[in-house]
């Protein structure tokens, strides 16, 4: 198993390009609870907290496909890296002004959010062009998955580390600087350099033209509330089986199962087409989402909410081929950062809807909800079933597909200066 991902690491760059983009997500993945922290310490409400880390999500999930349709139009450097800067600047403006006055914390909260460079779309877009055989980059692909569930395992360690050091504050600004080394570390590295996107049909929707895509879309959007619900249905359940402690293992759990699943799904290769795959995957990980309606002690739940983990980066990667299959020429830094868009937005709703839920009828019926959202988004993937194998139809894709340079029956990855 190891072998696998030591020969992706050994690969020029690619360790390279890996850590970078994982360090410059940093500010992304931590900015939640660093936010609230720091509206803690400068004595503010939770709602306020709240209302700021909304602001900051919706604007990053606003931003994402924009920045990321930008970067396919004018290359990664001239448009990463300023929007690293940017955002390190709202962010920087937030900690030393705080929250007076108020509408300045909310511009530069939406600031920072707005301007996240899209470094995780791009190095999916990167992977072709360093590893060149296909087999390699969907090893790669389950790669990144896993190293998304340490990168968010890591960085509120990080954030807490900061805080009980120095201050809330200086947790805002550590983190925006890093950001910004590990886009420049992206940036400067001579793949990101020398990408450039496919020659592109000018077209309003951009990625969102591509049928193929809107329905894979479709069913992540319920994919991401399933795992949004989860975090609230499980404060509900730790309240009464051990409070904030619990809640932790069952956090911890939650990543160390898709940290588990996605390293045995990218250890080898599979066989058939990944539109077919995925829905088999999506299947599983409804199944497993059920247990957890069982609601046993805290050691038993623990291990249930594992088990709820397992398919979860498997999805993720699975997601990523099909992604870099359906997207139109020269968008596939846009349609990968749509993926990370309509995830983000789907898990924002679970959360919301979640709230209500538990309230009326306790964590049974919390823990319900991930189970039916995992269920739509199998159904949408059995009814769009035809509009996601379009790709292997070979007429369509030899005239408009990225990701096929050759123009061969069969999509093939890019390779060169191909995205």
């Amino acid at each position: 198993m190891a072998a696998g991902y030591l020969e992706i690491l050994r690969a020029r760059h690619a360790a390279r390009l890996l850590t970078g983009t994982l360090v410059g997500r940093l500010p992304n993945a931590t900015a939640a609870i660093a936010v609230v922290l720091f509206i803690r310490a400068e004595g503010g409400t939770y709602s306020l907290a709240g209302a700021l880390a909304a602001v900051y999500g919706v604007a990053n999930a606003v931003g994402q496909p924009l920045l990321g349709r930008l970067v396919d139009l004018y290359g990664q450097p001239r448009v990463q890296l300023p929007a690293a800067l940017v955002s390190a600047l709202g962010m920087s403006v937030f900690a030393f002004a705080g929250t007076d006055p108020l509408p300045l914390a909310y511009a530069s909260m939406a600031v920072a959010g707005l301007f996240t460079p899209p470094l995780e779309g791009g190095l999916r877009a990167l992977w072709p062009s360093v590893l060149r055989k296909e087999e390699q980059v969907h090893t790669a692909y389950a790669m990144d998955a896993v190293a998304q569930e340490i990168m968010f395992t890591v960085g509120p360690l990080l954030v807490t580390l900061c805080v009980s050091l120095w201050s809330a504050q200086a947790a805002l600004l550590v983190l925006s600087v890093i950001g910004v080394l590990g886009a420049l570390s992206v940036v400067l590295s001579p793949p990101s350099r020398a990408w450039r996107s496919a020659p592109r049909e000018a077209h309003w929707l951009g990625a969102l033209r591509s049928p193929g895509l809107l329905a894979l879309l479709g069913a992540f959007l319920f994919i991401g509330m399933a795992l949004g619900s989860i975090t609230v249905a499980a404060v509900s359940y730790a309240d009464g089986h051990g409070g904030d402690a619990v809640y932790g293992w069952l956090m911890a759990a939650l990543g160390l199962g898709a940290l588990v699943g996605g390293t045995v799904y990218g250890a080898r290769q599979w066989a058939g087409a990944p539109e077919r795959r995925l829905r088999w995957l999506v299947a599983l990980l409804a199944v497993c989402y059920l247990p957890l309606m069982l609601v046993p002690g805290a050691v038993a739940m623990t291990a249930l909410t594992a088990l709820s983990g397992v398919f979860l980066a498997p999805c993720i990667a699975c997601a990523f081929i099909i992604v870099d299959r359906h997207a139109p020429r020269g968008t596939v830094t846009e349609a990968f950062s749509w993926l990370v868009t309509t995830f983000t937005v789907g898990a924002s709703v679970g959360t919301g809807l979640a709230g209500p839920v538990v309230q009326w009828g306790g964590a049974f019926w919390g823990f319900a909800v991930p189970g039916a959202a995992g269920a739509v988004s199998l159904l949408v993937l059995m009814a769009t079933g035809r509009v996601l194998a379009a790709p292997a139809a070979g007429a369509v894709v030899a005239v408009s597909s990225e990701n096929d340079p050759n123009r061969a029956v069969e999509p093939r990855f890019s390779t060169g200066d191909r995205a």
